[in-house]
């Protein structure tokens, strides 16, 4: 496993009255700047991605808060140090700081902008402990998606400032509002083997939109598997992608249509296995057909208004932490999770928490070779959409993100609901936000710790994986979750849940041992979401971290030990550990790791940070 033990805090340096006086900090001058105010698309992608970069370095190496409003940063593998602005110090980690300044610079100097903070910290192992030390000479694939990821940025927030009209979809509005992307990842718009052309037609940000390509499939190659179900009899997939294709495919008799998304057939067309079958007839590219769909947050998920199923499609491009190319084991996972949930698990589930449930995946359908082995690359997930044009679901990923307003106003989605709360009610945004937390954690975290205390089953229920159903007025009343990879079965319940479900997790590979599911889910819910929460109210200046986290600490107890308490190890864990394992982004980008390869132990580099809950 990628893994660091406890450090000792790193303390950071104080400033030298011999150091030079910083320059002004211009456009981010005062607590209430945010990237996206600075007046040129490309400075406001780099001052974004600059502060993705420090807020990683600092929880990565454990760096503790300065003494002063200037964090000074030693770079000893380069001579020099950097002295960074704090505009606002979060006690979860979503800091917020001004541009660098190399500390032996001359005063005229520019900051340093993210490709070269990103070439700096990425020749600095001091502080890493060595099991999580990157291997000499990977700084070169980290500078250049740092550099890829803010050129993208810096054209979505040019493509935002000139159109700030939403789609009249709320989901899909939602899903595409997430300009900037994960405030602790050091890329992550990164795309880069996308053209500018292909990046302004495949990506939610910009909002693209475009036909799918279609495959057709001879059945002695077609995989697939459907738990679909409508009026209680079963759908097949292939039935369902006819449909989704809808008319006038010119599709071969006996052949099944496969979607499969414009860019990743160009690529996968050349690849030995599907050239082979292709030039057999045993594949027909069909070309492109059918109405407009349009890139979910996610990039690979594809969804159209008022169809009855998103399409999550291989999409073979580095976004984040990996290549999107669908695993077969994925696959089973979405359809087994169907399955166990209409066992009962999901009555049970919504009698006590009737406003959350799961997205559904209840079909696939993909392409073997004729000796049975899958052909990576070409399939699709057949995922529920149960959203309607005017349900306001948010991913809480891009109801916390800033973002260009009309009126050329810069917030999130967060503070607007906030600011009108407290407006409306005639209550400080304080207390709204307090409340607004509280009603978030009773209608997502509870039922997500339901589902681990009574079944055993983890959710990776990170921010981008969360949606939040909100009611007219903004507040939380319900929830979803939505992740075909995202689920562990703890292997101590296993014997229970195969007597729900026999065979469950044979095809899958969904059983992990408890201690792995801990971190992880102490991370991916905890950590993640609603840490990450905290640190947004706070960051945004909409409420006091330090009373979010009492507020939490409450709650926790309450799930834990109170009367309406839950099984889950979780709360417990929160409350009691001096220190949580932490997934580390960038470190994991210096390692050069993939997400989706490997055992789920060794797919990331995790660090130990404290536990701003322990006390």
């Amino acid at each position: 496993m990628h893994t660091t033990p406890a450090p000792a805090d790193r303390p950071s340096s104080l400033v030298p009255h011999q150091h030079r006086k910083l320059p002004g900090t211009g456009w981010l001058r005062g607590t209430g700047a945010c990237p996206l105010d600075h007046p040129d698309p490309r400075g406001a992608a780099q001052a974004a991605a600059t502060e993705n970069l420090l807020r990683c370095w600092v929880r990565e190496t454990r760096v503790r808060a300065p003494g002063s409003d200037i964090l000074c940063l030693p770079l000893p593998a380069s001579g020099t140090a950097l002295l960074v602005p704090v505009l606002y110090w979060s006690p979860t980690g979503w800091h917020r700081f001004g541009l660098p300044y190399l500390a032996d610079a001359p005063d005229p100097a520019p900051p340093v902008d993210a490709v070269l903070l990103a070439a700096l910290l990425s020749r600095e192992n001091t502080g890493i402990p060595a099991p999580a030390r990157p291997p000499a000479g990977d700084g070169t694939d980290l500078v250049a998606r740092v550099a890829d990821s803010v050129r993208r940025a810096a054209a979505f927030i040019g493509d935002r400032r000139a159109d700030t009209a939403d789609d009249p979809d709320l989901f899909l509005a939602a899903e595409q509002s997430l300009v900037l992307g994960h405030p602790l990842h050091p890329a992550p718009k990164s795309r880069e083997d996308l053209s500018d052309a292909e990046a302004h037609r495949y990506s939610p940000e910009s909002r693209g939109s475009f036909p799918l390509r279609w495959i057709a499939v001879a059945p002695s190659l077609l995989a697939a598997d459907s738990a679909w179900t409508e009026r209680g009899r079963p759908v097949t997939a292939a039935r369902l992608t006819a449909r989704l294709a809808g008319p006038g495919l010119p599709l071969p008799d006996g052949y099944a249509a496969l979607p499969v998304h414009p860019w990743q057939l160009r690529q996968v067309r050349h690849r030995p296995e599907t050239a082979a079958l292709l030039d057999a007839g045993l594949l027909h590219d069909l070309g492109g057909h059918g109405d407009l769909w349009y890139p979910t947050s996610s990039v690979r998920t594809v969804h159209r208004t008022g169809a009855p199923a998103m399409l999550k499609l291989s999409l073979g491009l580095r976004i984040t932490n990996s290549r999107r190319e669908n695993l077969r084991k994925e696959l089973h996972r979405g359809v087994e999770v169907h399955r166990l949930l209409r066992t009962g698990l999901s009555q049970r589930w919504r009698a006590a928490h009737p406003g959350f449930d799961i997205v559904r995946d209840p079909a696939w359908i993909a392409v073997n070779t004729l000796a049975g082995d899958p052909v990576p690359g070409l399939d699709a997930v057949i995922r529920h959409n149960p959203f309607r044009p005017h349900d306001d679901v948010a991913c809480v990923a891009g109801l916390l993100s800033p973002r260009p307003r009309p009126g050329g106003r810069t917030g999130s989605r967060l503070a607007e609901i906030v600011t009108r709360l407290a407006a409306r009610t005639g209550r400080p945004s304080g207390a709204v936000a307090a409340e607004w937390f509280l009603r978030y954690l009773e209608h997502v975290v509870r039922p997500v710790l339901w589902l681990d205390g009574e079944a055993g089953i983890a959710l990776e229920a990170h921010q981008q994986n969360t949606l939040l159903l909100l009611d007219v007025d903004g507040w939380p009343v319900g929830g979803r979750y939505r992740d075909n990879q995202g689920y562990y079965f703890r292997a101590s319940r296993r014997p229970e849940l195969d007597a729900r479900l026999p065979g469950i997790g044979e095809h899958s590979d969904t059983f992990v041992s408890d201690e792995v599911t801990d971190e992880r889910f102490a991370y991916y819910l905890g950590i993640n979401n609603v840490l990450g929460l905290i640190g947004a109210f706070g960051s945004q200046r909409l409420a006091d971290e330090r009373l979010l986290l009492a507020a939490l600490r409450r709650f926790l107890t309450g799930v834990s030990s109170g009367p309406a308490r839950t099984s889950s190890t979780l709360p417990t864990r929160l409350l009691d550990s001096p220190v949580l394992r932490c997934k580390a982004n960038l470190l994991t980008r210096l390692h050069g790791l993939d997400e989706l390869v490997g055992p789920v132990d060794t797919q990331s580099v995790y660090v130990t940070i404290a536990n701003p809950l322990h006390s």
